[in-house]
């Protein structure tokens, strides 16, 4: 096991991974910047090192300073968390390169998996379903793009070989706008990802988003951790997730499972990653991985029992899984609200000064937040403070869980979009299971008017 992990981020999953490392009994060194000083996992490092001004392109996007920062501080490893730099492949070989082990992917898995072109193909190879579309990037030839189309059905949808986050995506209706729309699409991705391949699939009309979480060591052992549906979004970034993926029948679920574990084998993936599929009517069609550790990571750990960022860490040591898939068993039911320093409806951020932060307890219920009363969320960065998640034995006591921790959760000083999600829990629809990834903003344009 390592005796010192430089960690590469800030926020909530900073905090995260510090706590797995005093589990393990291993120092953490945090580096922040000038913004960050005063955060909680700041106060509560065993070694903290600054690495620039609140920019991010100044500090938690500056390779040099954070390889640096793990120089100076004789760290083994550096855990890049989510976000940032975490499925940057170039970061990842830089830090193998100056003798640190990087706590994720090797670079060439996360460079298979990073552009959506390569990753597809890959998946297809592995036997994975995948999303009526083009074989590859799509070409300059504007007739062949638009046999590409004829041939896949409208309506269809232009993505960014380089994207994610939700952003490089246009949907297209008819012939008329397709040609605008891949131009369009070229210029906003090479602008955005430095790469300005895109392509094109089918544009599936009332999808879930479903995910599965995998996990692999170096020892050729692998195992996926149960799924989870994400489906409740706004313009393709999560609010709320939960596991199991209600209304799914297993059989269908323990297949796409195993075909993830066979396809993490083939390409000899290290480390935990996430498949993300769209589902509908009564298929999976993959559209990306996620090389690192996720946002929503807290309901897979609460159903299995499996510490995902612990396992990590383990793993990126060198150490063999703990577990095997006979050990898998997913008990219960987890939700996650997403608390963001937001309007509650018009999503304008909110940075400023908490004056009042109380959060909520009882059974079942876990709090991920770096967030404390007097502290000032800058203007700098993701609006996320905290995620509320509950576990239940059933989906109806997990529901009655998190209306109670959202009802007893106090946020004064700043907006939130706590109101949001206290109305999302009494939802018919939403409390019925198995709402599409469009219902949330249908819901939202719905209750605007």
């Amino acid at each position: 096991m390592f005796k010192k992990i430089l960690i590469a981020n800030r926020g909530e999953i900073a905090l995260r991974i510090q706590r797995a490392c005093r589990e393990l009994g291993v120092k953490a060194v945090m580096v922040y910047s000038e913004a960050d000083r005063e955060a909680k996992y700041i106060k509560l490092a065993d070694e903290s090192v600054c690495i620039g001004p609140a920019p991010s392109a100044l500090s938690y996007l500056n390779m040099p300073a954070i390889i640096a920062a793990a120089e100076v501080t004789d760290a083994e490893a550096i855990h890049p968390g989510y976000g940032f730099l975490s499925e940057n492949a170039d970061f990842a070989e830089r830090v193998e390169k100056s003798g640190f082990k990087f706590i994720g992917p090797t670079p060439e898995s996360i460079r298979i998996m990073g552009d959506k072109v390569s990753a597809k193909q890959a998946m297809i190879k592995a036997g994975v379903p995948c999303v009526p579309g083009s074989e590859g990037a799509l070409p300059d030839d504007g007739p062949v793009i638009k046999r590409i189309a004829k041939s896949i059905g409208y309506p269809v949808i232009i993505k960014a070989a380089g994207g994610g986050g939700g952003r490089g995506m246009r949907v297209v209706h008819t012939e008329a706008a397709l040609i605008h729309a891949v131009q369009t699409t070229k210029a906003e991705a090479g602008a955005a990802f430095g790469n300005p391949a895109v392509y094109m699939e089918k544009f599936l009309q009332n999808p879930r988003h479903i995910e599965i979480q995998i996990m692999a060591d170096q020892h050729k052992n692998a195992v996926w951790l149960g799924e989870r549906d994400c489906s409740m979004q706004r313009r393709h970034q999560k609010v709320i997730e939960e596991a199991p993926a209600p209304g799914i029948p297993r059989k269908l679920i323990e297949k796409i499972g195993e075909r993830c574990v066979a396809a993490v084998k083939k390409i000899g993936y290290r480390g935990a990653g996430t498949f993300e599929f769209l589902f509908e009517n009564g298929e999976f069609y993959f559209i990306e991985m996620n090389t690192r550790v996720q946002v929503e990571h807290p309901v897979t750990e609460w159903v299995t029992g499996v510490d995902i960022v612990k396992t990590q860490i383990m793993v990126a040591a060198g150490e063999r899984l703990p577990f095997t898939q006979r050990q898998i068993e997913i008990k219960g039911h987890a939700i996650e609200c997403r608390i963001n320093a937001e309007d509650p409806y018009k999503f304008t951020p909110s940075p400023g000064r908490i004056t009042t932060w109380h959060t909520p307890g009882g059974p079942g219920v876990r709090v991920d937040s770096h967030i404390y009363a007097n502290y000032f969320v800058p203007p700098n960065y993701d609006s996320m403070i905290g995620k509320i998640i509950v576990h239940g034995d059933t989906r109806e006591q997990a529901l009655a869980r998190m209306r109670t921790a959202l009802a007893e959760t106090v946020v004064e000083g700043i907006n939130t979009n706590i109101a949001l999600h206290r109305e999302l829990m009494v939802d018919a629809k939403f409390m019925d299971g198995g709402t599409n990834i469009h219902y949330l903003e249908e819901w939202l344009s719905k209750r605007q008017r």
